[in-house]
Protein backbone atom coordinates (compact mmCIF):
# COMPACT_ATOMS: atom_id res chain seq x y z
CA UNK A 1 0.00 0.00 0.00
CA UNK A 2 0.93 4.08 -0.17
CA UNK A 3 0.33 5.73 2.64
CA UNK A 4 0.39 9.89 2.97
CA UNK A 5 1.02 11.36 5.91
CA UNK A 6 0.88 14.34 7.09
CA UNK A 7 3.16 16.02 10.19
CA UNK A 8 5.33 12.65 9.52
CA UNK A 9 8.63 13.46 11.30
CA UNK A 10 7.68 12.85 15.14
CA UNK A 11 5.13 12.19 17.36
CA UNK A 12 2.08 10.05 16.03
CA UNK A 13 2.66 10.80 12.40
CA UNK A 14 6.31 9.54 12.73
CA UNK A 15 5.04 6.11 14.95
CA UNK A 16 2.98 4.93 11.95
CA UNK A 17 5.28 5.80 8.93
CA UNK A 18 7.13 3.89 11.03
CA UNK A 19 4.72 0.83 11.83
CA UNK A 20 3.59 0.77 8.09
CA UNK A 21 7.31 0.99 6.55
CA UNK A 22 8.13 -2.17 9.03
CA UNK A 23 5.29 -3.93 7.14
CA UNK A 24 6.94 -3.58 3.65
CA UNK A 25 4.79 -0.66 2.57
CA UNK A 26 5.43 2.92 0.61
CA UNK A 27 4.92 6.28 2.91
CA UNK A 28 5.30 9.72 2.00
CA UNK A 29 5.45 12.07 4.26
CA UNK A 30 5.49 16.05 4.85
CA UNK A 31 6.66 18.30 8.15
CA UNK A 32 7.45 21.40 8.80
CA UNK A 33 11.03 21.11 9.31
CA UNK A 34 13.42 19.39 7.10
CA UNK A 35 16.20 18.97 9.85
CA UNK A 36 13.39 16.62 11.61
CA UNK A 37 12.25 15.05 8.40
CA UNK A 38 16.38 14.39 7.47
CA UNK A 39 16.39 12.66 11.43
CA UNK A 40 13.98 10.64 10.76
CA UNK A 41 15.28 9.70 7.43
CA UNK A 42 18.41 8.68 8.93
CA UNK A 43 17.03 7.01 11.54
CA UNK A 44 15.01 4.54 9.26
CA UNK A 45 18.23 3.94 7.31
CA UNK A 46 19.68 2.32 10.44
CA UNK A 47 17.16 -0.58 10.07
CA UNK A 48 16.55 -0.51 6.19
CA UNK A 49 13.55 0.66 5.51
CA UNK A 50 14.31 4.64 4.23
CA UNK A 51 14.12 2.91 0.48
CA UNK A 52 10.52 3.18 0.98
CA UNK A 53 9.97 6.39 3.06
CA UNK A 54 9.81 9.88 0.51
CA UNK A 55 9.45 13.26 2.26
CA UNK A 56 9.07 16.74 1.13
CA UNK A 57 9.38 19.56 3.84
CA UNK A 58 6.05 21.86 4.17
CA UNK A 59 4.01 23.85 6.07
CA UNK A 60 0.53 22.52 5.92
CA UNK A 61 -1.08 25.91 7.16
CA UNK A 62 0.08 27.28 3.47
CA UNK A 63 -2.15 26.21 0.62
CA UNK A 64 0.34 26.17 -1.92
CA UNK A 65 2.95 24.49 0.11
CA UNK A 66 0.35 21.90 0.34
CA UNK A 67 -0.30 21.75 -2.83
CA UNK A 68 3.45 21.31 -4.32
CA UNK A 69 3.40 18.15 -1.63
CA UNK A 70 0.60 16.93 -3.17
CA UNK A 71 2.27 16.66 -6.71
CA UNK A 72 5.31 15.48 -5.19
CA UNK A 73 3.32 12.59 -4.05
CA UNK A 74 1.68 11.80 -7.69
CA UNK A 75 5.70 11.88 -8.43
CA UNK A 76 6.35 9.00 -6.16
CA UNK A 77 3.14 6.80 -6.60
CA UNK A 78 0.32 6.60 -9.24
CA UNK A 79 -2.03 5.37 -6.45
CA UNK A 80 -2.61 6.37 -2.64
CA UNK A 81 -4.29 4.16 -0.64
CA UNK A 82 -4.18 5.45 2.63
CA UNK A 83 -4.35 8.98 3.76
CA UNK A 84 -3.24 9.91 7.06
CA UNK A 85 -4.07 14.20 8.29
CA UNK A 86 -1.85 13.81 11.22
CA UNK A 87 -0.53 17.61 11.55
CA UNK A 88 -1.81 19.69 14.38
CA UNK A 89 -0.56 22.36 16.51
CA UNK A 90 -1.91 22.81 20.07
CA UNK A 91 -1.73 26.66 21.37
CA UNK A 92 -3.23 26.95 25.11
CA UNK A 93 -5.26 29.56 26.66
CA UNK A 94 -8.65 30.78 28.02
CA UNK A 95 -10.26 32.55 24.96
CA UNK A 96 -11.01 35.21 26.54
CA UNK A 97 -7.36 36.42 27.03
CA UNK A 98 -5.84 34.48 24.76
CA UNK A 99 -3.85 36.15 21.44
CA UNK A 100 -6.40 36.75 18.23
CA UNK A 101 -3.89 34.63 15.99
CA UNK A 102 -4.13 31.25 18.35
CA UNK A 103 -7.84 30.56 16.54
CA UNK A 104 -6.68 31.52 12.77
CA UNK A 105 -3.21 29.55 13.71
CA UNK A 106 -4.80 26.32 14.85
CA UNK A 107 -7.72 26.31 11.98
CA UNK A 108 -5.43 26.67 9.06
CA UNK A 109 -2.84 23.86 10.75
CA UNK A 110 -5.70 21.47 12.51
CA UNK A 111 -8.56 21.66 9.50
CA UNK A 112 -7.64 23.31 6.97
CA UNK A 113 -4.83 21.13 5.87
CA UNK A 114 -6.95 18.38 6.45
CA UNK A 115 -9.17 19.61 4.03
CA UNK A 116 -6.83 20.95 1.60
CA UNK A 117 -4.71 17.78 1.56
CA UNK A 118 -7.98 15.62 1.86
CA UNK A 119 -9.64 17.18 -1.36
CA UNK A 120 -6.36 16.81 -3.48
CA UNK A 121 -5.90 13.44 -2.79
CA UNK A 122 -9.71 12.55 -3.12
CA UNK A 123 -10.12 12.23 -7.03
CA UNK A 124 -7.20 9.66 -6.99
CA UNK A 125 -9.43 7.54 -4.80
CA UNK A 126 -12.33 7.56 -6.39
CA UNK A 127 -10.99 7.06 -9.97
CA UNK A 128 -9.66 3.34 -8.04
CA UNK A 129 -12.94 3.01 -5.79
CA UNK A 130 -10.87 2.22 -2.62
CA UNK A 131 -9.09 4.03 0.00
CA UNK A 132 -8.86 5.21 3.76
CA UNK A 133 -8.54 8.35 5.11
CA UNK A 134 -7.83 8.31 9.14
CA UNK A 135 -8.34 11.75 10.93
CA UNK A 136 -6.40 12.25 13.53
CA UNK A 137 -8.92 14.05 15.94
CA UNK A 138 -9.04 14.32 19.59
CA UNK A 139 -10.81 14.03 22.59
CA UNK A 140 -10.75 17.65 22.59
CA UNK A 141 -13.32 17.46 19.77
CA UNK A 142 -16.12 15.37 21.56
CA UNK A 143 -15.74 17.85 24.64
CA UNK A 144 -14.64 21.18 25.96
CA UNK A 145 -12.10 21.84 28.52
CA UNK A 146 -10.44 24.42 30.04
CA UNK A 147 -7.72 26.61 28.74
CA UNK A 148 -7.92 24.63 25.28
CA UNK A 149 -10.87 26.11 23.66
CA UNK A 150 -9.39 27.37 20.13
CA UNK A 151 -8.18 23.83 20.35
CA UNK A 152 -11.11 22.24 20.96
CA UNK A 153 -13.42 24.44 18.52
CA UNK A 154 -10.55 22.87 15.63
CA UNK A 155 -10.79 19.87 16.88
CA UNK A 156 -14.72 19.48 16.55
CA UNK A 157 -14.49 20.84 13.28
CA UNK A 158 -12.51 18.18 12.08
CA UNK A 159 -14.56 15.88 13.83
CA UNK A 160 -17.36 17.32 11.64
CA UNK A 161 -14.90 17.02 8.54
CA UNK A 162 -14.92 13.60 8.85
CA UNK A 163 -18.21 12.64 9.87
CA UNK A 164 -19.72 14.59 6.63
CA UNK A 165 -17.12 12.78 4.80
CA UNK A 166 -17.91 9.60 5.84
CA UNK A 167 -21.34 10.00 4.54
CA UNK A 168 -20.15 11.71 1.19
CA UNK A 169 -17.82 8.34 0.51
CA UNK A 170 -19.55 5.55 2.11
CA UNK A 171 -20.66 4.27 -1.25
CA UNK A 172 -18.14 5.07 -3.07
CA UNK A 173 -15.76 2.53 -1.33
CA UNK A 174 -13.62 4.75 0.33
CA UNK A 175 -13.65 4.33 4.16
CA UNK A 176 -13.22 7.51 6.48
CA UNK A 177 -11.87 7.28 9.80
CA UNK A 178 -11.83 9.53 12.85
CA UNK A 179 -9.10 8.71 15.96
CA UNK A 180 -9.82 10.63 18.93
CA UNK A 181 -6.53 10.26 20.80
CA UNK A 182 -6.49 11.08 24.85
CA UNK A 183 -3.27 12.75 26.19
CA UNK A 184 -0.38 11.12 23.99
CA UNK A 185 3.48 11.32 24.63
CA UNK A 186 4.67 13.67 21.84
CA UNK A 187 6.23 16.84 21.65
CA UNK A 188 3.62 19.32 22.69
CA UNK A 189 4.22 17.43 26.42
CA UNK A 190 7.86 18.62 26.72
CA UNK A 191 8.53 19.80 30.00
CA UNK A 192 5.50 18.18 32.40
CA UNK A 193 6.51 16.64 35.42
CA UNK A 194 4.21 13.82 34.42
CA UNK A 195 5.46 10.60 34.18
CA UNK A 196 5.27 8.80 30.88
CA UNK A 197 3.13 6.04 32.37
CA UNK A 198 0.70 8.82 32.42
CA UNK A 199 0.00 8.68 28.82
CA UNK A 200 -0.70 6.79 25.53
CA UNK A 201 2.22 5.52 23.63
CA UNK A 202 2.33 6.58 20.51
CA UNK A 203 3.04 3.15 18.86
CA UNK A 204 -0.34 2.13 20.42
CA UNK A 205 -2.00 4.81 18.16
CA UNK A 206 0.14 3.47 15.46
CA UNK A 207 -1.12 0.01 16.04
CA UNK A 208 -4.24 0.54 16.09
CA UNK A 209 -4.64 3.03 12.74
CA UNK A 210 -2.58 -0.02 10.99
CA UNK A 211 -5.07 -2.45 12.15
CA UNK A 212 -7.94 -0.54 10.97
CA UNK A 213 -6.05 -0.22 7.66
CA UNK A 214 -6.00 -4.25 7.41
CA UNK A 215 -9.85 -4.44 7.55
CA UNK A 216 -12.12 -6.13 5.15
CA UNK A 217 -13.70 -3.98 2.22
CA UNK A 218 -17.21 -4.49 4.58
CA UNK A 219 -16.37 -2.68 7.78
CA UNK A 220 -15.37 0.70 8.89
CA UNK A 221 -14.52 1.94 12.20
CA UNK A 222 -16.09 5.26 12.05
CA UNK A 223 -14.45 6.53 15.09
CA UNK A 224 -12.19 5.47 17.58
CA UNK A 225 -11.18 7.03 21.10
CA UNK A 226 -8.27 5.82 23.09
CA UNK A 227 -7.61 7.34 26.71
CA UNK A 228 -4.57 6.74 28.83
CA UNK A 229 -5.96 3.73 31.28
CA UNK A 230 -6.22 6.59 34.14
CA UNK A 231 -8.13 8.83 32.24
CA UNK A 232 -7.79 12.33 30.32
CA UNK A 233 -5.06 14.70 32.00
Amino acid sequence: MNIVISGVSRGIGKAIAIKFLKENHTVIGCGKSLEHLEELSNELKKYELNDKFFYKKCDVSNKEELQEFVDFVFQQVKKVDVLVNNAGVFLGGEMANEEDIFLETMLQTNLLSAYWLTKSILPNMLQHQSGQIFNMCSVAGTKGYPSGGSYAITKHALLGFSRSLREELKDKHIKVTAIHPGATLTDSWNGTDLPEQRFIPVDDIADLVFSISKLSKYSVVEELVIRPQLGDI
